[in-house]
């Protein structure tokens, strides 16, 4: 299959983000808009989940000619993969991808025998909706169940069965109107402007949308860059928030839950990349209602044979301690005895990878999955010996309360 790369002018980004958040595929980070739109072209199925082939097996029979461009400019796969690893999942390569950067600099790649794209950002209407009121809402499991289950965990934790597990829990519902995907985006993009908006299809019909804060792994060549989140603290609104900041920083429980994470994180990559660098500590990473403990990992691949690409570094690290757990078997053997149902899509990665290898996976949390008029939401909290059931369930709600703002002009 043919694709030409061309440098472009600068396109509308609210035009972008509306037509690939309805139909299309939106990965926009703070840096960079990344978007797929005009249907798919070639369709990729991961049978046994993100276990067993490489990027080459994937894409590479897509040719490339034109402009040059950057990293993740050309013939693109974007995914929103499932939490459970042998899941089966699908890459899909958009007939047009977009690539824009801050300052503007732009590139469409596009399938050769493609018809003008500019009509179809011609047609697109501007998201207007607003925040609906509930119609219907249930609760997996009730917040009374989740509390149960996280005490029920913590008496695991305490006889040294595991370290840390992640329990979550669900929220789903339904409003008047159809949820329009591209006003949930846009809403998100700003309230959250130092995340990672998506809107990526499922295979169900619906859509997930989110803005998640967590880069899971960023591959360019032979470099690795993570940044694992862990402790959190709600921020009330209309409060200065550096006394709570403070107090996570200063946290034994939280400080724990997040070296567990960069600990495990740094082993799993220690084989395959000689130069791993992690921050000394923490910092803050403060969001609109929360702020969490994060940690940059940097790493270089120097040989012997070339880098993992994008899908194997996944294969290393999914699911992350973030949202799984230390052991990872015995963790998720305790999160399916323990969570009512299945997590589908929620904590998955979700991303890109491109030819070459190159990709980049965020967490797939802080979103809701949409259809028509319903909607299902997930927040999970991570659980140590130390951790208070009361506690990690107020963690949950505070979670769930931010991101379905965006959805609904009632709380939660």
């Amino acid at each position: 299959m043919k694709f030409r790369r061309t440098r472009i002018a600068a396109q509308p980004t609210q035009v972008l983000r509306a037509l690939s958040a309805r139909t299309g595929w939106l990965v926009e980070s703070p840096d960079v808009l990344r978007c797929g739109f005009g249907g798919a072209v070639d369709e990729i199925t991961l049978a046994a989940g993100i276990d067993g082939r490489d990027v080459g097996a994937l894409l590479g029979d897509h040719e490339l000619s034109g402009d040059d461009g950057p990293i993740g400019s050309g013939v693109v796969a974007f995914a929103s993969l499932p939490f459970e690893r042998h899941e089966p999942g699908q890459l899909v390569v958009p007939r047009f991808t977009v690539t824009q950067d801050r300052a503007g600099a732009a590139w469409l790649t596009e399938r050769v025998d493609s018809p003008a794209w500019e009509p179809l950002l011609d047609e697109v209407s501007l998201p207007t909706q607003e925040p609906q009121s509930i119609r219907s809402v249930a609760y997996q499991p009730t917040p009374e169940e989740y509390a149960h289950q996280v005490a029920l965990a913590v008496e695991i934790l305490r006889r040294k069965e595991l370290d840390k597990v992640v329990l979550a829990r669900a929220v789903s519902g339904s409003v008047p109107e159809p949820i329009d995907p591209a006003a949930i985006a846009q809403r998100l993009r700003t309230r959250e402007p130092h995340c990672t908006i998506y809107s990526l299809p499922l295979p169900d019909g619906r859509r997930f949308v989110g803005a998640s804060p967590e880069l899971l792994a960023r591959r360019t060549g032979p470099s690795i860059e993570l940044h694992p989140l862990a402790g959190t603290i709600a921020l009330p609104a209309n409060v200065a928030p550096d006394d709570y900041e403070n107090w996570l920083l200063g946290s034994t429980k939280n400080l724990r839950e997040h070296e567990l994470l960069v600990n495990d994180l740094v082993s799993r990559l220690r084989d395959d990349y000689d130069d791993l660098v992690a921050d000394a500590s923490p910092s803050i990473v403060a969001l609109r209602t929360v702020a969490h403990l994060g940690t940059w990992i940097t790493g270089e691949h120097q040989g012997p044979g070339s880098a993992p690409d994008a899908l194997s570094i996944l294969r290393l690290l999914h699911p992350t301690a973030a949202v799984g757990g230390i052991p990872r078997e015995a963790a998720a053997a305790l999160i399916a005895r323990l969570e009512p149902h299945a997590r589908g899509h929620y904590a998955g990665p979700v991303g890109w990878l491109d030819a070459e290898g190159d990709g980049e996976w965020w967490i797939g949390i802080r979103g809701v999955m949409v259809g028509a008029t319903n909607f299902e939401a997930w927040a999970g909290a991570g659980i140590v010996s130390e951790s208070d059931p009361i506690a990690e369930r107020e963690e949950t709600r505070d979670k769930l309360a931010s991101v379905l703002s965006s959805v609904l002009a009632d709380r939660v």
